[in-house]
């Protein structure tokens, strides 16, 4: 049997060597969460599953929707000898929730947190040539407060939350390091000098060791330098780029530099080396508009959940990741808020090669959001920390041009700040403080709290009525931006936002229009469902797509949108393409309809 998902998960920080852990490993439910005290650990467990997808899915071979407390997962695995005399790190790119690895019985690592990746030095728990015992433990208890995304916290799916995701379901892998090692670069494009600024973390660094980092493109060597390892703690090396090799990194030519970076010892011998990429672009605002290397463009983004009926949160291959954003593109758009979830990050490596412009949100929704006057049900440090990792990971993707790490939170508490206010507001603060380089949006929709965050949005579905009575209210709602006066989601005489300061401004949810072309009756919403009332036919729909995409692009003041969404997912049925990725509408017309000039892009 053929291993799944078997390319390489980490494509901006690659090293030659490595094992590829997915396929069958044992596999047994722990619904009461007894089974360390009934020797899970110790003894062959009694089904089997397909990692990396999670017991939910049916490419898992489990299939099983009801809630798990916990689960356990076992498999040998026989170390490579020519691995001798190396670390060996264990690596997982995700496993939902609370996870506690052993080898050979011993405990080598914890974490928490469902959409991050995290590694287990195996240390001297493993020999080369040795055949090794690997079992995890992940705990999935839906009752408290955690980051869930969109996982439902009832049996069934229901509305816009659905079936849930627990244990192992990114890639699982090893990889062997010298004792002395590189670890993840951090990329940052200049493009006001034309060079890229590395910085490079060491492990067990050694007296007189360097770096050395190459740029190159398809003519050969762009750049090169080398600086000393072991006089700072976390080294940095600048690659200017002569004017003849500048080429900038953009939707229309999403260009990108191979780069090649290496730990010498002091006799100058290569210790360690890993491949990487980087696009050389930048993202300034001026005004009401968002720039990508000085050049107004609207950014036309689909919300993207990342969901798949046989794999769930997992794509079924990596053709499938690059395929929806190609699907994307078809339609229209040339970008996606990623909602409500920490993608994968092969996905992000397709949209920097396919010049696909992201932002990079966190899956935040799973405490209740709504604060009374006792300032209960606060979000976590846990968000704080897995928010960071997430930031940690991914800096260093050209295609990511923003930051949200929350969405559709509610402000009850209109005359004293709370702890709630103080936690949104850390990690808008943590989140500007680690990356300098892209602007932050402190909440997606609902309710803004933090004056100086970089965005403002709103969402706005039209609700169920009469369409061109409900379009004159949408058009009248954000008619008023350049009169520095936004549009804000609130409860009727409740204001939940701070008032808006003339950022840039855009509509980052709207549309949601259901249409199921399979469904004998167009209207019957009973068993799905989609924003306002159903178009009675496709032709409607066009018509209500094109007058919701105008009033957008028809407005000066108005940097992009975000239409819901890119495929239907479950019972919610308003994508532009089915669950399975067919198609419901002709895609060239939905192009043409957002193809033409928007009014910010002409000034």
């Amino acid at each position: 049997m053929s291993i799944p998902r078997p390319e390489y998960p980490r494509p901006q920080f690659v090293r030659s060597e490595w094992l590829c852990l997915n396929g069958e490993w044992e596999f047994e439910s722990d619904q009461g969460d007894s089974g360390l005290e009934r020797g899970l650990l110790q003894r062959e467990l009694k089904d089997r599953i397909q990692v990396p997808f999670c017991p939910e899915s049916s490419l898992s071979g489990i299939e099983q929707t009801d809630f798990m407390l916990a689960v356990w997962y076992r498999r040998t695995v026989t170390i490579p000898e020519q691995w001798a005399g190396q670390r060996i790190l264990l690596h997982f790119q995700a496993v939902d929730y609370d996870t506690t690895v052993w080898v050979n019985g011993n405990e080598v690592g914890r974490h928490r947190g469902g959409f991050t990746p995290f590694t287990c030095d195996l240390g001297e728990s493993v020999k080369a040539g040795e055949t090794e015992t690997i079992v995890v433990r992940a705990r999935d208890d839906y009752r408290p407060a955690q980051p869930r995304g969109k996982q439902s916290q009832r049996y069934y799916n229901y509305a816009c939350v659905y079936t849930r995701t627990t244990g192992i379901w990114q890639t699982v892998w090893l990889e062997p390091v010298p004792l002395s090692s590189l670890r993840r670069t951090r990329i940052t494009p200049d493009v006001a000098n034309s060079k890229f600024r590395l910085e490079q973390p060491v492990t067990n660094i050694q007296p007189g060791m360097q770096l050395s980092a190459t740029l190159s493109d398809a003519a050969g060597v762009v750049a090169s330098a080398t600086c000393a390892a072991d006089l700072d703690f976390s080294p940095q090396l600048d690659l200017p780029i002569p004017a003849e090799r500048r080429r900038l990194w953009s939707p229309d030519d999403p260009h990108l530099y191979n780069l090649e970076i290496a730990l010498l010892d002091a006799e100058g011998k290569t210790v360690d080396r890993v491949s990487s990429y980087a696009g050389l672009r930048t993202v300034t605002i001026q005004g009401k508009a968002i720039k990508i290397n000085g050049k107004i463009i609207f950014q036309r983004l689909i919300l993207d959940q990342g969901y798949y009926p046989d794999g769930i949160m997992t794509a079924p291959s990596d053709e499938a990741l690059k395929r929806d954003i190609e699907l994307s593109l078809a339609a229209g758009f040339n970008g996606a808020r990623l909602h409500q979830k920490v993608f994968e990050e092969r996905f992000l490596y397709h949209a920097d090669k396919m010049g696909y412009l992201v932002w990079g949100e966190f899956a935040d929704w799973g405490f209740e959001g709504r604060v009374s006057w006792l300032d209960s049900n606060i979000p976590t440090i846990t968000y704080a920390t897995q928010w960071l990792e997430a930031i940690e990971r991914d800096y260093s993707h050209p295609a990511i041009i923003g930051w949200c790490p929350f969405n559709e939170n509610i402000q009850h508490v209109q005359d004293r700040i709370t702890t709630h206010d103080d936690a949104l507001r850390a990690l808008f603060l943590a989140t500007k403080a680690l990356d300098t380089t892209r602007p932050v949006l402190d909440i997606s929709g609902y309710s803004h709290r933090i004056p100086e965050a970089d965005v403002y949005d709103s969402h706005d579905y039209l609700p169920a009525g009469g369409f061109q009575q409900e379009l004159a209210k949408f058009k009248e709602r954000h008619a008023h931006v350049g009169e520095g006066k936004a549009y804000t989601n609130r409860e009727p005489n409740h204001e939940w936002s701070i008032p808006y300061r003339g950022q840039p401004y855009f509509v980052s949810e709207f549309g949601g229009l259901w249409w199921n072309p399979e469904r004998a009756k167009p209207g019957d919403q009973q068993s799905s469902w989609g924003y306002g009332t159903a178009p009675q036919s496709v032709e409607e729909f066009y018509e209500r797509f094109d007058a919701l995409c105008s009033v957008l692009l028809d407005d000066p003041q108005m940097f992009g949108y975000c239409y819901t969404q890119l495929t239907d997912v479950f019972i919610e049925q308003n994508g532009i393409y089915l669950f399975d990725r067919r198609p419901k509408f002709d895609l060239e017309r939905l192009r043409k309809i957002q193809s033409r000039p928007a009014k910010i892009e002409q000034q």
